[in-house]
């Protein structure tokens, strides 16, 4: 494993990462329409891209914690 130094306040920034508020409203809304089982194929392709970038945040943010030494909230 590489080891490299970075700002502790770049590691701050990447710890408070999230999607953009319209995207994470857009997210719950198909996730909601997924429920109801009243999602088209684009819309379940949105549905897909989605999570697949929240997912991969949550996993930046949670090493990003943990170099910190934090809990996530």
């Amino acid at each position: 494993m590489s080891v490299i130094s970075a700002p502790i306040e770049w590691v701050d920034a990447i710890s408070r990462l999230a999607l953009p508020e319209k995207s994470d409203r857009r997210l719950q809304e198909l996730m909601n329409r997924n429920n109801d089982g009243a999602l088209s194929e684009g819309e379940r392709a949105d549905l897909e891209a989605l999570v697949e970038v929240s997912e991969s945040l949550s996993l930046v943010r949670a090493e990003a914690l943990q170099l910190l030494g934090r809990s996530p909230q």
